[in-house]
């Protein structure tokens, strides 16, 4: 069993409210979660309207196939025009 962890740094360009930010982040977090049967949090700057850092885990059997799915889920996040990624990470395979 693998376990792949992804953080990721963002400036929310169309957010000009906390409450505009959660709802970005909301259908941001319910399309991923769709699309890529992960698991998402807000892990830092809940109090900044236009900051967010994300917490994105991801288990598979195989570790390249944990590695591609948060690769692929980088590049989502990256094409969303509501998100500016500004860092990211991926941190070790378990």
């Amino acid at each position: 069993m693998f376990v792949g962890l992804l953080v990721v740094d963002c400036r929310i360009g169309e957010g000009h409210s906390l409450k505009e930010k959660r709802r970005i982040l909301q259908s941001t977090f319910s399309r991923l979660k769709r699309d890529f049967n992960i698991s998402i949090a807000e892990v830092e700057y809940q109090d900044l309207w236009q900051r967010a850092k994300l917490g994105i885990s991801h288990v598979n059997s195989e570790g390249r196939a944990a590695q591609a799915t948060l690769n692929r889920v980088l590049e989502a996040i990256g094409a969303d025009p509501r998100l500016v990624v500004m860092d990211s990470e991926i941190l070790k395979l378990y």
